[in-house]
Parts: structure tokens; C-alpha cells; sequence
């Protein structure tokens, strides 16, 4: 038998394995909006989503160049086939116009105290969306549509939130999402939400 490698073996489940793998995303629809998988012809409108500063005014961070939203697109596509969940791109039904992106991740982000590992909730859910898209109720209908989608998969999630973050936080809390624990994340304060479905 020819020896183990690390690369040979499946990802370890979370307590919320959602069991049989989803290798592509189901395509969710609500009222306004559609969420469907990120393919490769994204990369324009999310790399367009990712350079716009106003993106970044409630979650931190810097725009992102263009290669480093091609890497964040190949593993939003990549997340589908190891873990059987990911995320979806949210576009407007009408206009087809990219509004922004969210759903579940694996992101093994290095935040004190660990979200993930042993003992772990569940995956993080996260959303974002473009800056003309804010303030419209987008949020609230998409993450409707995709905890209809987890809910029955997934026992629980994990959100992070910075604290200055108001609108992501009521959104939180519309969800059904409670605070666990406060915690950093690059030396900057987080709050560390769960939700059992």
C-alpha cells in the first residue's frame, strides 16, 4: 500500500458535515435577486466589487488587486467540491447586475479564539455587498434564500463581525445569530456570532 499523504486524505468534517457533496452550487432565487456559482466569468464583475473602496468601509480591509480576487474566485469555486457548501454570486434578476457575493466558507482564518479545528460550530457564513447595492434590504433577501439552502444541510454557522459593523450586526440578529464570544482577527476586534439552524 503505497504511503499516506496529507493531500490524499478528505477535508475532516465539521460536527455540521452536510454529508453527500454538492460539486457545484444550486442556483437559489428570490424576488429580486439570483444566486448562482461562481464560475470563471466572474472575475470582471468581482474583481470590479473587490477594488471599490466602499466595499471595505464596515469590514475592514483594503481593496484587493485583480490576481488576488482571481485566487478568492478559484477557491469560492474549489469550496463546492471539497466541503459540499460555498458561496454563491448575487446578481439582480432584472438586470442581471452583480450586487455581491455570500454564503458559507472555510476560510481557516487565524482568529483568537479559533472558529475552527476541534470544537468547532460550523462553517462562517459571510456576506458583502457591492456599495450601490447597500442599504436596499439585498442582504436580508439573499441570506433568506441561502439559509434555506444550509438550513437543512448544516447544524450550525459562525459569523465574524467587526463591532463598528451595525448593519451587518442587526442583520445578524434578524438571522437568528447570537454572540458567542468577542475575539481578533489581524489585531483588530471581532464579534464571533453563532446559529443553529
Amino acid at each position: 500500500m503505497p504511503p499516506s499523504h496529507p493531500t490524499d486524505a478528505s477535508p475532516a468534517p465539521h460536527a455540521s458535515d452536510p454529508g453527500p457533496r454538492h460539486p457545484q452550487a444550486p442556483t437559489l432565487a428570490t424576488a429580486r435577486l439570483t444566486l448562482t456559482g461562481h464560475v470563471l466569468a466572474d472575475l470582471d464583475d468581482c474583481a470590479a466589487m473587490w477594488a471599490d473602496a466602499r466595499v471595505y468601509a464596515m469590514i475592514g480591509g483594503t481593496p484587493r488587486s485583480r490576481e488576488e480576487v482571481w485566487i478568492r474566485l478559484l477557491r469560492s469555486i474549489g469550496q463546492w467540491t471539497a466541503f459540499g457548501y460555498g458561496s454563491w454570486i448575487v446578481r439582480e434578476t432584472v438586470t442581471g447586475r452583480l450586487i455581491g457575493e455570500m454564503g458559507l466558507i472555510e476560510a481557516r482564518r487565524a482568529i483568537l479564539p479559533p472558529i475552527d479545528g476541534p470544537g468547532a460550530i460550523g462553517p462562517e457564513m459571510g456576506w458583502t455587498l457591492t456599495g450601490d447595492a447597500q442599504g436596499q434590504g439585498y442582504a436580508s433577501e439573499a441570506m433568506a434564500a441561502v439559509l434555506a439552502w444550509a438550513d437543512p444541510r448544516i447544524a450550525a454557522t459562525t459569523c465574524i463581525i467587526d463591532p463598528s459593523n451595525a448593519p451587518s450586526l442587526r442583520l445578524a440578529e434578524r438571522l437568528g445569530y447570537r454572540l458567542r464570544i468577542e475575539g481578533r482577527y489581524r489585531d483588530a476586534p471581532i464579534l464571533i456570532l453563532d446559529r443553529r439552524a
